[in-house]
Protein backbone atom coordinates (compact mmCIF):
# COMPACT_ATOMS: atom_id res chain seq x y z
CA UNK A 1 0.00 0.00 0.00
CA UNK A 2 1.28 3.36 -0.49
CA UNK A 3 2.27 6.68 1.51
CA UNK A 4 -0.43 7.15 4.24
CA UNK A 5 -0.47 10.97 2.28
CA UNK A 6 -2.15 9.40 -0.91
CA UNK A 7 -4.88 7.23 0.95
CA UNK A 8 -8.58 7.77 0.65
CA UNK A 9 -11.73 7.39 2.51
CA UNK A 10 -12.00 3.45 0.57
CA UNK A 11 -8.19 2.98 1.38
CA UNK A 12 -8.77 4.14 5.24
CA UNK A 13 -11.90 1.85 5.30
CA UNK A 14 -9.82 -0.82 3.63
CA UNK A 15 -6.69 -0.73 6.40
CA UNK A 16 -9.57 -0.60 9.12
CA UNK A 17 -11.48 -3.22 7.47
CA UNK A 18 -8.19 -5.51 7.26
CA UNK A 19 -6.94 -5.26 10.21
CA UNK A 20 -10.24 -4.81 12.29
CA UNK A 21 -9.14 -7.62 15.01
CA UNK A 22 -5.70 -5.88 15.27
CA UNK A 23 -7.02 -2.79 16.34
CA UNK A 24 -10.02 -4.51 18.80
CA UNK A 25 -7.31 -6.93 20.37
CA UNK A 26 -5.22 -3.78 21.05
CA UNK A 27 -8.23 -2.15 22.37
CA UNK A 28 -9.60 -4.90 24.65
CA UNK A 29 -6.40 -5.34 25.98
CA UNK A 30 -5.65 -2.23 27.09
CA UNK A 31 -8.90 -1.70 28.68
CA UNK A 32 -8.71 -5.12 30.52
CA UNK A 33 -5.11 -4.40 31.93
CA UNK A 34 -6.61 -1.21 33.41
CA UNK A 35 -9.85 -3.07 34.81
CA UNK A 36 -7.30 -5.31 36.31
CA UNK A 37 -4.68 -2.57 37.58
CA UNK A 38 -7.58 -0.83 38.84
CA UNK A 39 -9.49 -2.46 40.87
CA UNK A 40 -6.82 -5.25 42.28
CA UNK A 41 -3.28 -3.26 42.78
CA UNK A 42 -4.15 0.41 43.07
CA UNK A 43 -4.56 1.66 46.70
CA UNK A 44 -8.68 2.59 47.56
CA UNK A 45 -8.89 6.05 48.88
CA UNK A 46 -11.89 7.65 50.64
CA UNK A 47 -13.09 10.77 51.14
CA UNK A 48 -14.60 12.65 54.13
CA UNK A 49 -15.53 16.30 54.58
CA UNK A 50 -16.67 18.38 57.01
CA UNK A 51 -18.17 22.14 56.82
CA UNK A 52 -18.03 25.24 58.83
CA UNK A 53 -19.49 28.57 58.75
CA UNK A 54 -17.42 31.91 59.54
CA UNK A 55 -19.42 34.48 61.01
CA UNK A 56 -18.48 38.34 61.21
CA UNK A 57 -18.65 38.49 64.27
CA UNK A 58 -18.38 36.89 67.21
CA UNK A 59 -22.25 36.65 68.65
CA UNK A 60 -25.50 38.38 67.14
CA UNK A 61 -28.78 38.81 69.29
CA UNK A 62 -30.78 39.62 66.04
CA UNK A 63 -30.45 38.01 62.66
CA UNK A 64 -31.78 41.10 60.90
CA UNK A 65 -28.78 42.92 62.20
CA UNK A 66 -26.41 41.14 59.63
CA UNK A 67 -24.40 43.96 57.41
CA UNK A 68 -22.84 43.17 54.08
CA UNK A 69 -20.00 44.47 56.06
CA UNK A 70 -19.75 41.67 58.34
CA UNK A 71 -20.08 39.53 55.24
CA UNK A 72 -17.60 40.70 53.38
CA UNK A 73 -16.00 40.87 56.97
CA UNK A 74 -16.56 36.33 57.25
CA UNK A 75 -15.44 35.91 53.24
CA UNK A 76 -12.48 37.89 54.23
CA UNK A 77 -11.47 35.29 57.22
CA UNK A 78 -12.35 32.11 55.31
CA UNK A 79 -8.98 32.58 53.03
CA UNK A 80 -7.18 33.25 56.05
CA UNK A 81 -8.75 30.39 57.88
CA UNK A 82 -8.10 27.81 54.66
CA UNK A 83 -4.66 28.95 55.50
CA UNK A 84 -4.84 28.01 59.32
CA UNK A 85 -6.62 24.95 58.66
CA UNK A 86 -2.78 23.48 57.21
CA UNK A 87 -0.34 25.09 59.28
CA UNK A 88 1.75 22.62 60.94
CA UNK A 89 0.79 23.65 64.48
CA UNK A 90 -2.85 22.71 63.01
CA UNK A 91 -1.43 19.54 61.98
CA UNK A 92 0.88 18.38 64.67
CA UNK A 93 -2.46 18.45 66.94
CA UNK A 94 -4.19 16.56 64.47
CA UNK A 95 -1.76 13.86 64.38
CA UNK A 96 -1.14 13.52 68.16
CA UNK A 97 -5.10 13.63 68.22
CA UNK A 98 -5.92 10.79 66.01
CA UNK A 99 -2.72 8.87 66.45
CA UNK A 100 -1.50 9.67 63.19
CA UNK A 101 2.20 8.59 62.42
CA UNK A 102 2.64 10.54 58.77
CA UNK A 103 4.76 13.76 57.81
CA UNK A 104 2.80 16.47 57.94
CA UNK A 105 3.59 16.82 54.24
CA UNK A 106 1.76 14.12 53.39
CA UNK A 107 -1.00 14.48 55.63
CA UNK A 108 -0.88 18.54 54.23
CA UNK A 109 -1.38 16.86 50.53
CA UNK A 110 -4.51 14.89 51.65
CA UNK A 111 -6.32 17.73 53.10
CA UNK A 112 -8.67 20.11 50.55
CA UNK A 113 -9.73 23.62 51.81
CA UNK A 114 -12.59 25.39 49.75
CA UNK A 115 -15.12 27.97 50.21
CA UNK A 116 -18.36 26.70 48.94
CA UNK A 117 -19.35 29.34 46.23
CA UNK A 118 -17.76 31.91 47.47
CA UNK A 119 -19.37 32.02 50.71
CA UNK A 120 -18.74 32.07 54.55
CA UNK A 121 -18.85 28.34 54.48
CA UNK A 122 -15.71 26.58 54.46
CA UNK A 123 -15.07 22.46 53.29
CA UNK A 124 -12.44 20.59 54.70
CA UNK A 125 -12.19 17.03 52.87
CA UNK A 126 -9.58 14.93 53.77
CA UNK A 127 -9.03 11.80 51.82
CA UNK A 128 -7.25 8.85 53.11
CA UNK A 129 -6.75 4.64 52.62
CA UNK A 130 -8.95 4.22 55.76
CA UNK A 131 -12.40 5.28 55.86
CA UNK A 132 -12.70 5.34 59.50
CA UNK A 133 -9.24 7.40 59.67
CA UNK A 134 -10.55 9.94 56.80
CA UNK A 135 -13.41 10.66 59.07
CA UNK A 136 -11.45 11.12 62.32
CA UNK A 137 -9.14 13.48 60.53
CA UNK A 138 -11.37 15.58 59.18
CA UNK A 139 -13.59 16.01 62.55
CA UNK A 140 -10.49 16.27 64.50
CA UNK A 141 -9.11 18.86 61.62
CA UNK A 142 -12.26 21.27 62.46
CA UNK A 143 -12.01 20.98 66.51
CA UNK A 144 -8.06 21.70 66.33
CA UNK A 145 -9.24 24.85 63.94
CA UNK A 146 -11.83 26.00 65.77
CA UNK A 147 -9.75 26.13 69.02
CA UNK A 148 -6.87 27.95 67.34
CA UNK A 149 -9.01 30.62 65.83
CA UNK A 150 -10.37 31.14 69.53
CA UNK A 151 -6.51 30.78 70.48
CA UNK A 152 -4.76 32.78 68.41
CA UNK A 153 -6.96 35.03 66.94
CA UNK A 154 -9.08 35.70 70.21
CA UNK A 155 -12.19 34.75 67.90
CA UNK A 156 -15.06 32.69 68.56
CA UNK A 157 -16.31 33.21 64.87
CA UNK A 158 -16.71 29.48 63.38
CA UNK A 159 -19.24 26.52 63.79
CA UNK A 160 -19.88 23.23 62.62
CA UNK A 161 -22.78 22.92 60.20
CA UNK A 162 -22.18 19.16 58.97
CA UNK A 163 -19.58 17.21 61.15
CA UNK A 164 -17.91 14.59 58.92
CA UNK A 165 -19.44 10.47 58.32
CA UNK A 166 -17.53 7.57 57.31
CA UNK A 167 -17.34 7.23 53.78
CA UNK A 168 -19.19 3.82 52.25
CA UNK A 169 -17.27 4.11 48.34
CA UNK A 170 -14.39 5.24 47.69
CA UNK A 171 -13.60 7.80 45.31
CA UNK A 172 -10.24 6.72 43.60
CA UNK A 173 -9.69 4.80 41.45
CA UNK A 174 -12.88 5.25 39.32
CA UNK A 175 -12.42 1.48 37.68
CA UNK A 176 -15.19 2.47 34.91
CA UNK A 177 -13.77 5.70 34.19
CA UNK A 178 -10.14 4.25 33.47
CA UNK A 179 -11.41 1.19 31.65
CA UNK A 180 -13.22 3.30 29.61
CA UNK A 181 -10.27 6.10 28.77
CA UNK A 182 -8.23 3.14 28.23
CA UNK A 183 -10.70 1.63 25.58
CA UNK A 184 -10.52 4.86 23.88
CA UNK A 185 -6.70 4.91 24.19
CA UNK A 186 -6.20 1.53 23.11
CA UNK A 187 -8.67 1.80 20.15
CA UNK A 188 -6.55 5.05 18.58
CA UNK A 189 -3.12 2.94 19.56
CA UNK A 190 -4.57 0.28 17.43
CA UNK A 191 -5.34 2.29 14.46
CA UNK A 192 -1.94 3.52 14.66
CA UNK A 193 -0.30 0.14 14.76
CA UNK A 194 -3.04 -0.68 11.64
CA UNK A 195 -1.35 2.35 9.39
CA UNK A 196 1.74 1.73 10.22
CA UNK A 197 2.03 -1.87 9.76
CA UNK A 198 0.16 -1.23 6.30
CA UNK A 199 2.84 1.80 5.16
CA UNK A 200 5.73 -0.85 6.28
CA UNK A 201 3.96 -3.54 3.86
CA UNK A 202 5.13 -2.88 0.38
CA UNK A 203 4.21 -6.43 -1.09
CA UNK A 204 1.84 -6.68 -3.84
CA UNK A 205 -1.04 -8.72 -3.02
CA UNK A 206 -3.96 -7.32 -5.01
CA UNK A 207 -4.54 -5.96 -8.62
CA UNK A 208 -5.23 -2.44 -6.88
CA UNK A 209 -1.72 -3.20 -5.67
CA UNK A 210 0.15 -3.04 -9.35
CA UNK A 211 -2.05 -0.67 -10.62
CA UNK A 212 -1.22 1.68 -7.99
CA UNK A 213 2.61 0.74 -7.19
CA UNK A 214 3.06 0.54 -11.10
CA UNK A 215 1.27 3.02 -12.57
CA UNK A 216 -0.41 1.48 -15.22
CA UNK A 217 -3.81 -0.84 -15.96
CA UNK A 218 -3.67 -4.62 -15.58
CA UNK A 219 -4.99 -5.82 -18.93
CA UNK A 220 -5.51 -9.15 -17.26
CA UNK A 221 -4.99 -11.87 -13.79
CA UNK A 222 -4.08 -15.24 -13.95
CA UNK A 223 -6.61 -17.53 -11.57
CA UNK A 224 -5.88 -19.45 -9.48
CA UNK A 225 -7.85 -22.66 -9.79
CA UNK A 226 -5.99 -24.87 -6.95
CA UNK A 227 -5.36 -28.61 -6.84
Amino acid sequence: MGDLDELDLRDILHIIGKRFWLIIAVAALAAFLTSIVSAFFLDKIYSSSTTLIVSGQKSRTNANDLQQSDVSLARDLVNTYSVIIKSDSVLEKVEDKVNLDIPLKDLRSNISVKSENDTEIIRIIVEDTDPQRAMDTANSLADVFMDEVTSLLKLDNVQTIDVARVPLDPVRPKVARNTALAAVIGLILGLGIAFLAETLDHTIKTQEDVEKVMGIPVLGNIPNFGK
